[in-house]
């Protein structure tokens, strides 16, 4: 997901940072980079249903954070 600015990726990584390990299933892992104002969540799952699942996950999680970290 790229940002406008570094500011606003850290912030969304932050809210996010605390949810890896914690909301993942036997059958998906996620991992979470950043790299200035670019943020990557990588979800690796198991079969197609649960990559699914872990990716719409992800995105809300990613949307609800990026709705509170605006100004």
């Amino acid at each position: 997901m790229d940002y406008p600015d570094e500011s606003v990726a850290r912030r969304v990584e932050r809210s996010l940072r605390p949810e890896i390990g914690d909301i993942e299933g036997d059958r998906t892992t996620a991992r979470l980079a950043r790299e200035g104002a670019t943020l990557c969540v990588t979800v690796a799952a198991d079969d197609l249903v649960a990559l699914r699942a872990g990716c719409n996950t992800w995105l809300t999680l990613s949307s609800v954070a990026e709705a509170a970290s605006q100004d």
